[in-house]
C-alpha cells in the first residue's frame, strides 16, 4: 500500500484516508467523479498535495483489481 494512504479502525471507521488527515480516499474520489478539478480540491483542502490525490486515485485502481465482479445495470434507450 502507499505509504500515503492509511487505515486505522479508530479513523473515520476504518475507511482509507490520507496519512496525517482525516481526509477520505472516498471523498477524494467523490470531489473528482463530481468535476471537481484537482486546483479546487487542493484549495479546499490546504493540507493535501498532489501526490495524495495522485495516491488516492491509485490506491482505488488496485482496489479494483480484486477478483470481484461489480454488476453494473445497463442504460435502457
Amino acid at each position: 500500500m502507499n505509504e500515503l494512504i492509511i487505515s486505522n479502525p479508530k479513523t473515520m471507521m476504518g475507511k482509507p484516508v490520507i496519512k496525517g488527515t482525516r481526509i477520505t480516499v472516498e471523498l477524494i474520489l467523490e470531489k473528482i467523479a463530481s468535476g471537481e478539478s484537482i486546483d479546487q480540491i487542493l484549495n479546499e483542502h490546504p493540507r493535501l498535495t498532489h501526490e495524495a490525490i495522485q495516491a488516492s486515485c491509485a490506491f482505488a485502481a488496485e482496489a479494483l483489481k480484486a477478483d470481484v465482479v461489480y454488476p453494473v445495470e445497463e442504460a435502457t434507450a
